[in-house]
């Protein structure tokens, strides 16, 4: 990525964004009477003024805007420990081991290997499938929560927040090792020409297409770049792909080398590995595609930089949801705020007003999966700091929790997000666990390393929640990397 579109994503992020609301009764029960309120937090006398006087004059009154700061300069170990996370630990674990199995299997060294390597292509799939599925993913985080909620030691805690986090490594890495398996098996099946039907053949060859063009579309520049590319590309060559499994599968497994004949008797096929494998990842691509419905929103539209979407019922914190117009393509997904699961609405926020909610009709909902905010719950009190749309993904944690602290960092956040959420946020969080920064009505954006440890040391935090651009999340996640305070933010792949 260029500088100068990095710095253009920075100055898209921080436009659209509260002014600090006005003050209200603190939440004293959990707060430690020997915790001081770090210098970026409005002072008492601030907070009194504060009841007479607008959030805005407050602000103005002191408005000195924030020296200018040099980048400082990040260590190699440390941008390395970032780079090398957990998403590419899993990956390099999942395509060694297969890469280590491949190099066995051709040497002859592994026989299972070579004599069903049709079974290890699509048991890649369906593990790589089954690492997306989003009832799978909310299973695994209902498990993790309720099981290690607080009382394991903190090392442990981050591990499991690291690794629900991170599956993706699985992901790739297996559907990556998936394509070169198939790729493997289709040369060995060109090797045996003489025994080989052309019917296998051909199939062969189409099926690693429609898997090769799938894995390409999710490479990291297309995905992040060319979004609605990535989406169309990945599902519906992908449905081909698994279309065409079926049909490899099928022929491989009913067609005799030995007797050139069919064995078109189905108590054959099922007894063969590969059936079954490919029988769970049709099931793991289908099951959430069960809970994609038609559902009533209201949209409210406070500026011309979001739109404030309203659904009906409340929902749990840390989750996500995508939606659209289409009932299968071009899913968004957005963060979901909600006050709690028994609230009468949730909301989302989108950054942008896209053909996806531009209009008051009924989009389709594709359901609801986990995101990193939901282990929130594992940890005793713990930072969600945000910029601009960013509180959509962040605001449910704290509005949940009186044991999260926001800081929220953008301009003149009140007028653009406009009335619903300084609502959610005026009546549900205290002000001592409260940072809202106007970069436009202060001069500028915050020493933003500074505040997050006067915060992480006031609150007596476990951990920080980081949803930012990619500039701001790279440089808070360094910040907190160098000073030992454990965080989690955007994955960098």
């Amino acid at each position: 990525m260029s500088d100068a579109h990095k710095e253009k994503s920075l100055v898209d992020a921080e436009k659209g964004t509260l002014d600090p609301l006005p003050p209200q009764a603190p939440y004293q029960q959990e707060v430690k009477s020997n915790m001081v309120p770090p210098t970026a937090l409005p002072s008492s006398k601030e907070k009194e003024s504060g009841v007479t006087t607008t959030t805005k004059e407050v602000v103005l009154a002191d408005k000195k805007p924030p020296p200018k700061r040099q980048k400082k300069k990040v260590s190699k170990w440390i941008l390395l420990t970032l780079w090398f996370n957990m998403y590419r630990k899993f990956f390099a674990l999942s395509f060694g081991l297969n890469m280590i199995g491949l190099a066995l299997a051709a040497s002859g060294h592994w026989p299972y290997g070579l004599k069903y390597n049709g079974a290890i292509v699509v048991a890649n799939f369906n593990f790589a499938i089954l690492m997306r599925n989003e009832v799978f993913g909310r299973l695994l985080y209902l498990f993790v929560n309720t099981c290690f909620a607080k009382w394991p030691p903190l090392w442990f805690r981050l591990g499991c927040t690291s690794v629900l986090q991170h599956l993706g490594g699985i992901h790739s890495g297996c559907a990556l090792s998936g394509v070169i398996w198939l790729l493997y098996k289709v040369i060995n099946n060109f090797r045996k020409l003489d025994v080989t039907h052309d019917a296998v053949l051909v199939m062969g060859v189409i099926t690693n297409l429609a898997v090769m063009i799938s894995a390409l579309s999710a490479f990291p520049w297309v995905r992040n770049t060319h979004h609605n590319v990535f989406e169309r590309h990945h599902r519906f060559v992908g449905w081909l792909g698994l279309v065409c499994t079926w049909v490899f599968v099928i022929l491989g497994n009913t067609y005799d080398p030995v007797t050139r004949s069919w064995n078109l008797s189905g108590a054959a096929l099922v007894r063969h590995q590969d059936f079954w494998f490919t029988m769970g990842m049709t099931i793991f691509i289908a099951l959430p595609w069960c809970f994609v419905r038609e559902v009533p929103v209201d949209i409210e539209l406070p500026s011309s930089k979001v739109a404030i979407i309203r659904f009906r019922r409340g929902m749990q914190q840390g989750l996500l949801g995508r939606i659209s117009r289409s009932s299968i393509m071009e899913y968004h997904a957005f963060g979901i705020i909600s006050e709690s699961r028994h609230a009468q609405y949730h909301y989302m926020i989108a950054g942008v007003i896209s053909h996806a909610v531009s209009s008051k009709t009924h989009p389709r909902r594709f359901g609801h999966f986990a995101g990193v905010s939901n282990t929130s719950t594992l940890y005793k009190r713990g930072i969600r700091i945000c910029t601009g749309t960013g509180i959509g993904a962040a605001l449910s944690t704290c509005l949940q929790s009186p044991y999260w602290y926001l800081i929220w960092i953008g301009s003149e956040q009140e007028k653009t997000f406009g009335p619903t959420i300084s609502g959610l946020i005026h009546k549900h969080i205290g002000p001592e666990r409260l940072l809202l920064w106007d970069s436009k009505a202060r001069g500028g954006r915050p020493d933003t390393m500074k505040i997050l440890k006067e915060a992480y040391d006031y609150w007596d935090a476990e951990v920080v929640f980081i949803t930012s651009n990619y500039i701001g999340n790279s440089e808070i996640m360094q910040g907190c990397k160098e000073a030992g305070i454990p965080c989690f933010g955007l994955t960098l792949i």
